[in-house]
């Protein structure tokens, strides 16, 4: 068993939020924030982010979790 960090996503806010499995895995905390702080970027024509839609908003965050390398692929 090792130490690795996953990726948590969550989708939406309050009674709506749900988390979306990524499996991503890695070794290394700043490669796992780099790519939790990629994947909750938005793109489309809001002009502002309180006007976005609050199913549509995301969270991301890195957590520990222990696993073994030879089950789940770790990057």
């Amino acid at each position: 068993m090792v130490t690795v960090f996953v990726v948590m996503m969550f989708l939406g806010t309050d009674d709506d939020r749900r988390e979306i499995d990524t499996n991503l895995r890695f070794f290394d905390l700043i490669e796992c924030n780099w790519y939790a702080k990629e994947l909750s970027k938005r793109y489309g024509n809001y002009t502002s982010y309180h006007y976005m839609d609050r199913r549509d908003r995301v969270t991301t965050y890195c957590v520990p979790i222990h696993v073994n390398p030879d089950e789940v692929k770790v990057y």
